[in-house]
């Protein structure tokens, strides 16, 4: 879930969790799989600039994962802070 106009929003089935101070733990549950979400990382995510292709906006969140072989570089996973829009790099 990622955080949009003040809620949590779920990309992959729609759950819709308000943003409060009271909840830091919440769980979605979605076919045959739950998903616990841990608020505190969600703010912890890290951030670079770099602009995304769809808004133009310059900054984007960041993960880095191993998507193919080991012996070939990492897959670099960013998504825009401001329209939400993901995209890779590798």
């Amino acid at each position: 879930m990622f955080p949009k106009d003040g809620r949590y929003v779920c990309n992959a089935c729609g759950a819709v969790k308000d943003i409060d101070n009271n909840s830091q733990v919440f769980k979605t549950e979605s076919k045959d799989k739950e998903t616990v979400v841990i608020r505190e990382h969600v703010a912890t995510l890290p951030k670079t600039r770099i602009a995304c292709s769809e808004c133009g906006h310059t900054e984007a969140y960041f993960v880095i994962r191993q998507t193919r072989a080991a012996d070939e570089p990492e897959t670099r996973i960013y998504r825009c802070c401001k329209c939400n829009y993901s995209w890779r790099e590798y």
